[in-house]
């Protein structure tokens, strides 16, 4: 934990980036079940996902640990991509993942793999896209631990929990997991997406976290302004290197909620991992804002 100021307003920082060189962040805590045991004639785990997917080199990352293999399947790799691997997918890829192209579907990614894993051997797993199943409650309860822990140590008085999310697996557990209150934001899709996620792992809405609505419709994995300049203004400010796919937002809808809060609390940002994205995105950015 690290304890800063940003635009003039105190954080605490939860260093999920500093994890583990190749397992960190969000993914890490949500796929904790399968590193921290024991799986018995296992061979191979199964994922499926963007071919940038921070799960891509988290789920890498972990077979590799196992002595699995890694089957990840996509939709599409870009021709360029191919020619060139960086980011997720070259890291993914120099640990060893067998990343299979799905380009003809009769129906989307999701349906396909739903019915592929009802017909998996008995010595592979299978992971949903993101690591979104009930299993992630053992690495997000690690989580809950550590962050009571803390708020103990430092007598903090009304902590506030804040993370983005993807399917909202990690901020809806943690809610389950803590008595104090957990706010969110939609990074892919929009409110209500993120409330159906919830509800499928969740039926009592008491237990879901709060979302904080964004004054913007973002598209997700398209590039913004105001992500690039929140990010530069924190590498600059706090000498951190935040994720440039689900930090900024992130960041953006904490800094437009504090604005309109009369009350003091103390507010513990997780950090989301997944720098080796950095490496594809980042790129991305300087050409279209730099060389204007």
């Amino acid at each position: 934990m690290q304890t800063l100021q940003f635009n003039g307003h105190k954080l605490f920082i939860k260093r999920d980036d500093l994890l583990n060189h190749h397992f960190s962040g969000n993914k890490a805590r949500k796929l904790g079940y399968f590193l921290d045991n024991e799986f018995t004639g296992i061979k191979k785990i199964v994922g499926y996902g963007s071919v940038q997917a921070n799960s891509l080199y988290s789920l890498a990352a972990l077979a590799n640990m196992k002595g699995w293999q890694l089957d990840f399947y996509v939709q599409r790799i870009a021709d360029w991509i191919k020619a060139k691997p960086t980011g997720n997918y070259a890291g993914a890829l120099k640990l060893g993942a067998n990343i299979i192209e799905v380009q003809e579907l009769s129906t989307n990614l999701d349906d396909y793999m739903s019915q592929k894993s009802q017909k998996l051997n008995a010595d592979t797993l299978f992971v949903p896209e993101g690591g979104r199943c009930r299993l992630a409650r053992h690495g997000i309860k690690k989580l809950a631990d550590e962050l009571l822990e803390y708020i103990n140590n430092q007598h903090l008085a009304n902590p506030v929990i804040m993370l983005p999310s993807g399917t909202g697996t990690t901020a809806l557990f943690l809610q389950t997991y803590l008595p104090y209150k957990v706010l969110t934001c939609a990074c892919v899709g929009g409110d209500s997406y993120l409330e159906t996620q919830f509800a499928e792992l969740e039926s009592d809405k008491s237990l879901w976290p709060t979302i904080l609505s964004t004054e913007k419709k973002y598209h997700f994995g398209k590039l913004y302004l105001e992500f690039y300049q929140i990010w530069r203004q924190l590498l600059k400010q706090t000498d951190i290197e935040f994720d440039l796919l689900y930090d900024p937002l992130g960041w953006i809808t904490l800094l437009n909620y504090l604005d309109k809060q009369q009350g003091q609390e103390d507010i513990i940002y997780i950090h989301q991992g997944g720098l080796v994205g950095n490496e594809s995105m980042l790129p991305r950015y300087q050409r279209k804002y730099e060389s204007r």
